[in-house]
């Protein structure tokens, strides 16, 4: 077995409050690096993947299914050997690919080439039911706890034939069996509905306006799931006695809010979900409301760990550390310093924000919501520097003063464009090369 990766935590804080003050921010960056061990398929950790392919009646027009039929194969085809995998087709009803029955295989030259042919056969028909194409996905890695555990989910339209009770239940059901990037075909799905799908099952999700796109997307997908080493990571947060930890997001690489997803692991700490990892960076917006102290008193406002739970006979591991700490002075200068990576941050959430309801106001006919939120979006994301969302906001409103935010809406969108513009306002930007040096370190 390899060595896991080495994970670090640094948090950027300013840590001066006002006398009085109570609420304290924090971008906290947790980052793993390969330990350089044995290296090899041997070496590394099991692994589950799990190719879910809408198989409904749409998917007949327009080339999707054929690309969908190259995008799986392609996924297959990079799975590494030993890795356990299966290929599911999504209907009113999912049904196994491959391997047949309701089981995995290992992947090998002589069993990806089996997929590949059963793949090939793949007819649509029948409608959309995405909850049961999970359950049926949950059940398979059910009993692979050990391993990292990837889905890949392809849908051309909305889960029309089950009730919206029944996907949540799914979800319910499925959260912590296994992380779900998803992948939205075409111009009929429901970009709100894979949002939270991909946010319930820890994963991201992109359109893919055109079809012949999906095979280099799928293959990129499967690739990245290889390389995933540390399944079921946890960002523990401890908090002094009569402090409320108001939210915590992730913000790189997309806007994900966990505050809701918080399980309690002792007094006064919870636990929230980071899924699956390989050698990466991520970053964790906190919000932390401490009772005030005394000028020149200090605290640790929160503590923060990574954590991976026991199995079997091993123990709960705690992977890195870090504190945000709250100092409370007089001193002006420092108490309305903002830090550049906590504004930076801010904004890309509140560009997400603004742009999700400048589009729902436009649908709903609010022209003047709908003027002001995009407005506000476009002046956004010229402060946090997201060129690619400014680029995508230009094909829904016309920029009369890109500094002030005013805008006229376009009278015509396309439908793609407004849904890559609704997709991609949540993946955020990094904060540029020039930062300081972080206010407070740990690890």
């Amino acid at each position: 077995m390899s060595d896991p990766p080495e994970f670090t935590i640094r948090v950027d804080q300013n840590p001066y409050l006002p006398d009085g003050a109570r609420e304290m921010h924090a971008i906290v960056t947790v980052g793993a690096r390969a330990a350089g061990g044995p290296s090899g398929a041997a070496a590394r950790p099991p692994a589950v993947e799990i190719i879910i392919v809408d198989s409904s009646g749409s998917m007949s027009y327009g080339g999707k299914l054929a690309a969908a039929k190259r995008a799986a194969r392609a996924a297959v085809n990079v799975l590494r050997d030993g890795v356990r995998f299966a290929v599911i087709a999504g209907a009113n009803q999912p049904r196994m690919i491959y391997p047949q029955g309701e089981r995995l295989q290992r992947a090998s030259a002589k069993t990806r080439r089996a997929a590949a042919e059963r793949i090939g056969r793949l007819e649509a028909a029948g409608g959309t039911a995405i909850g049961s194409w999970l359950r049926l996905a949950d059940r398979l890695a059910a009993g692979h706890r050990d391993a990292v555990r990837h889905a890949i989910l392809l849908t051309d339209g909305k889960n029309q034939h089950e009730s919206a009770a029944e996907l949540d239940a799914a979800l319910r059901q499925c959260a912590g069996g296994f992380v779900c990037d998803a992948r939205g075909v075409g111009t009929d799905w429901d970009v709100a509905e894979l949002r939270t799908i991909t946010t319930a099952l820890l994963g991201g999700f992109l359109d893919v306006p055109d079809p012949g796109d999906l095979e280099a997307d799928f293959r990129a997908m499967a690739r990245t799931a290889m390389g995933k080493e540390v399944a079921d990571v946890a960002l523990r947060v401890w908090t002094p006695r009569g402090a409320r930890l108001r939210f915590v997001k992730q913000m790189v690489p997309a806007v994900q809010d966990l505050t809701g997803r918080r399980a309690a692991s002792g007094t006064q700490t919870g636990d929230y979900p980071l899924g699956v990892w390989g050698a990466e960076e991520r970053e964790y917006h906190l919000c932390v409301e401490v009772e005030p102290g005394g000028v020149g008193r200090q605290m640790r406002a929160a503590w923060v760990k990574l954590v991976v739970p026991g199995t079997g006979d091993e123990p709960e591991r705690v992977l890195a550390s870090g504190n945000i700490l709250a100092e409370w002075t007089e001193d002006e200068a420092r108490s309305t310093r903002i830090n550049r990576r906590v504004a930076h941050h801010t904004g890309q959430s509140e560009l997400a924000q603004a742009v999700q309801e400048g589009l729902e106001a436009r649908r709903d006919g609010d022209e003047d919501r709908a003027t002001a939120r995009l407005g506000r979006a476009v002046v956004l994301a010229r402060d946090v520097g997201n060129e690619q969302i400014s680029g995508l906001l230009d094909r829904v409103v016309d920029v009369l003063d890109r500094e002030r935010g005013t805008v006229r809406l376009k009278r015509e969108v396309s439908k793609a464009d407004e849904m890559s513009l609704d997709t991609r306002s949540v993946r955020t930007v990094r904060t540029r090369h020039d930062e300081p040096p972080p206010a407070e370190a740990g690890g």
